[in-house]
């Protein structure tokens, strides 16, 4: 990961799971941690161990870890999106509760789409590695043989 992005994307995603790993434990001990919720305190708890795999898959670079993350967050972010957030929307009685639940949700899906693009991203950089700083020394082969007949010339007298 030579990228500043994608090592953002890595803090971005570390500091999610350890709010949601905070928002869990308040809500297993039933106290309100600012009005953010689980939404399904099961399925909370499997996300959490399926995102710290997400985590190491995407630091070893591989599309499996992008595409299982963004899922796991779709399933569970985007349903509470798609039947508590818009419903209250359509309806007119939203609260402040509702709005920031949909909004950490929002935040969960952007940063899931992030690294799922990163990924995809980084496989093009891969393919098309050249770097024209570079070539001219590493793919010259006439550079490399003057630096041989160079070599050779060279006679060092040490008195």
């Amino acid at each position: 990961m030579k990228n500043i992005a994608s090592w953002l994307l890595v803090m971005f995603l570390g500091m999610f799971w350890l709010f949601r790993v905070a928002v869990a434990f308040q809500e297993q001990y039933g106290k309100d941690f600012g009005g953010f919720i689980v939404f399904n305190s099961t399925i909370e708890v499997i996300l959490l161990f399926v995102v710290i795999l997400c985590i190491i898959l995407f630091l070893r670079r591989m599309l499996v870890g992008g595409i299982v993350l963004i899922i796991s967050y779709g399933y569970y972010f985007g349903g509470y999106i798609f039947t508590t957030a818009l419903p209250a929307i359509m309806e007119g009685n939203l609260s402040i509760g509702i709005l920031q639940n949909a909004f950490v949700s929002a935040i969960a899906i952007i940063l899931a789409f992030g690294v799922l693009a990163d990924l995809l991203l980084a496989r093009v950089r891969l393919k098309n590695s050249s770097d024209k700083k570079t070539d001219w020394f590493f793919d010259n082969e006439q550079y490399d043989r003057k630096l041989d007949e160079r070599a050779d010339k060279n006679q060092y007298r040490n008195y």
